[in-house]
């Protein structure tokens, strides 16, 4: 199935503008006598195209996700529908795991966001970046459940705790997020691996790739 010119127009725009935020972040991390204000710059034009490609990565996923959808012959049956429901949660709630615990968790354990760390800048777009595609995930995790009555009732405590990941993206980005946000993604991802067991979808982190965090 080929596909559509705006997929393919969106998907090349949404690699441009993740390039441009990474070589930004680079060259803002190696700068020696730009001086404060001007890094400062540097790492704000490169905070801002990273939020544009992961708005980009966005729609492109809902457009492939349609696509796909319509591709795919629809579950005839109440048990095929369950399963299929079931299939996709643990796929997108696994990625949104692999996501957190690689580019949030891990480096904020390890020091990388802290003033004066090697590699901060970078290790910050990664992170927004992380943030709203967990964030995006999670949330189409939570409308997979719905095609599944018990995990639909397992997984319902926590939509109001995965809505308030929304801005979390942002604070990471900014280097803004404390122990008590970095606490919130694994609190979230912790009961939604919880609820999936309980309701028969085990979820297992799954790493998604660079390419796939800026769509």
């Amino acid at each position: 199935m080929s596909v559509p010119r705006t997929v393919r127009f969106r998907r090349a725009v949404t690699s441009v503008l993740l390039s441009c935020a990474l070589l930004a972040g680079a060259t803002a991390c190696g700068s020696d006598g730009g001086g404060k204000s001007k890094s400062e710059d540097v790492s704000l034009s490169a905070a801002t195209a990273a939020d544009q490609a992961a708005a980009e990565a966005s729609a492109v996923e809902v457009l492939a996700a349609e696509e796909a959808a319509a591709a795919t012959p629809a579950p005839s049956t109440s048990a095929e529908k369950q399963k299929f429901a079931k299939t996709r949660f643990v796929a997108n709630a696994g990625l949104a795991a692999g996501a957190t615990y690689q580019w949030i968790v891990k480096p904020y354990q390890a020091g990388k966001f802290k003033k004066g760390a090697k590699g901060r800048t970078f290790a910050l777009i990664k992170a927004g970046l992380a943030g709203a595609f967990a964030y995006n995930r999670l949330k189409a995790a939570t409308d997979n459940a719905k095609g599944d009555p018990l995990l639909s009732k397992a997984v319902a405590p926590l939509t109001a705790s995965i809505a308030s990941l929304k801005g979390l993206a942002t604070k990471l980005r900014k280097g803004q997020a404390g122990d008590a946000d970095i606490g919130a993604f694994e609190s979230v991802i912790n009961g939604v691996k919880d609820a999936g067991k309980s309701a028969g979808a085990v979820v297992t982190d799954k790493v998604p790739s660079t390419s796939q965090l800026g769509g």
